[in-house]
């Protein structure tokens, strides 16, 4: 993209992933909107290492890009199929839920239809022009390492957050993996004669899944090991889903800091469980296993990885674990190691020039407005996916994408272009005015 140094955009979105992608595709048809989308990355790729055989999305397909906004966008799942000739063979499956690979191939689709998005760039700094009015960006050439400058009004930070690994495992030597590079790590692991899965959620039952499948093959011992008090499923009541909805995000931002801090533990168990039909898959190929008198696994859960290293002289990787109940310490051997420890946001380098611009909590993060700003004015800088100290657990969930979105672009707009839901749950969770505020008196004994 070749532009003049003095043009402005509206708007600058910092990364592509399926938020900002979402963000894009809604604002395409929106002709007075002057939007970019910028990222590091050659292309499209949601968690290529985690695009596993028969590996779904936790959420129905409805909760694309953006159909939660508008259904009627051509930017939609179903008119994917269409376009690409799978649609009645979708119909037929009889599945909500789309295959993860099928969803990074659909967000490709889109992308490739948008000419709003600019690949292989960097955001390497960030500053503020006040005769201009609005906000520079030093973009990168990841390629040639060239640098030019990008002007907006507003930005819309969407860089994601990052992997998270263990200290004590960050100088294994490549012995570790990231369960994100599963995928691309799978031969190098099944070489090995032991290898041991650690984390909880969903990523850690499909990494598991799949090396249980293959174990017999390979002739490997697998273990798993998590620091949650059970291998828990995924929440999915009807009732427990109305938490994801404007309402509850209204009620959590409305907390107090410290009591928003306590709900996001507890609330861990709704968004990082493990979907049921994968808990029950696995422990029915175990018991296969088992009848056949060929089970070599381990399962673990309630430790927590405390240090890890290489021993030279075995050349085995130790972990030590310390279960708390027990109060009690101990060391596993393996070669090989996947860490289905998530992932971690972490505020982006290149906003250092802009951070007095930004509203920041005690803890020195984002502290987002109600509808995801976080400049003092609430009006232009906005964030996608880093705010669930402030909106709760419904923050990377797809199902909410399309609301937030409709909510940044009526921010950014003046105009509400996506009907904007205020109401979705049946159940209220906050007390309000019309409820009878109850009486300090005690009752009298009769």
């Amino acid at each position: 993209m070749h532009e003049r140094a003095t043009h402005i955009h509206d708007v600058a979105g910092i990364g592509i992933g399926p938020f900002n992608l979402g963000l894009a595709a809604l604002a395409a048809p929106i002709d007075d909107l002057d939007a970019v989308f910028i990222d590091e990355n050659d292309q499209f790729d949601w968690h290529p290492g985690l695009l596993l055989e028969g590996a779904t999305l936790q959420t129905p397909f409805m909760a694309d890009l953006v159909t939660l906004a508008d259904p009627t966008s051509p930017f939609s799942f179903l008119n994917y199929l269409k376009q690409t000739g799978r649609i009645y063979a979708f119909y037929i499956r009889e599945n909500f839920f789309m295959l993860r690979r099928e969803y990074n191939q659909y967000c490709r689709w889109v992308a490739e239809r948008l000419d709003s998005l600019v690949f292989s760039t960097r955001v390497v700094a960030t500053a503020y022009d006040d005769a201009a009015g609005c906000y520079v960006l030093t973009l990168e050439d990841t390629a040639s390492g060239t640098r030019r400058e990008l002007r907006a009004r507003s930005l819309v930070l969407g860089s994601g957050p990052s992997l998270h690994v263990p200290e004590c495992c960050r100088d294994l030597d490549g012995r570790a993996v990231h369960a994100r590079e599963f995928a691309h790590a799978r031969d190098t692991l099944q070489a090995s004669d032991s290898i041991t899965v650690v984390g909880s959620g969903q990523s850690a039952a499909e990494v598991f899944h799949e090396l249980l499948a293959d174990q017999e093959r390979h002739g490997y011992r697998l273990d798993w090991f998590t620091r949650s008090p059970r291998f828990f499923s995924l929440q999915y009541d009807k009732l427990t889903l109305e938490m994801t909805s404007p309402e509850y995000v209204d009620y959590f931002h409305g907390l107090s800091e410290h009591r928003r801090h306590k709900l996001g533990e507890e609330h861990k168990a709704l968004y990082k469980g493990i979907d049921e039909s994968l808990i029950n898959a696995i422990y029915d190929l175990m018991y296969e296993r088992d009848v056949a008198g060929t089970l070599n696994v381990g399962l673990q859960a309630n430790v927590e990885l405390r240090d890890a290293r290489h021993e030279l002289e075995s050349d085995a990787i130790e972990l030590d674990f310390f279960q708390h109940e027990q109060g009690a310490a101990f060391t596993h051997r393996s070669d090989s190691v996947v860490l289905a420890t998530g992932f971690a946001y972490r505020v982006p380098d290149y906003i250092d020039g802009i951070a007095d611009r930004i509203r920041w909590d005690a803890q020195g993060r984002f502290d987002a407005s109600r509808h995801y700003a976080v400049d003092h004015d609430n009006a232009e800088i906005f964030v996608q996916n880093a705010e669930i100290h402030t909106h709760g657990f419904v923050t990377p969930d797809l199902g909410m994408a399309c609301y937030r979105n409709a909510c940044i672009l009526r921010a950014l707009t003046g105009v509400e272009h996506y009907p904007i839901e205020r109401r979705i749950a049946f159940q209220q969770f906050a007390v309000d005015e019309r409820q009878t505020p109850a009486s300090n008196h005690r009752r009298k004994p009769a």
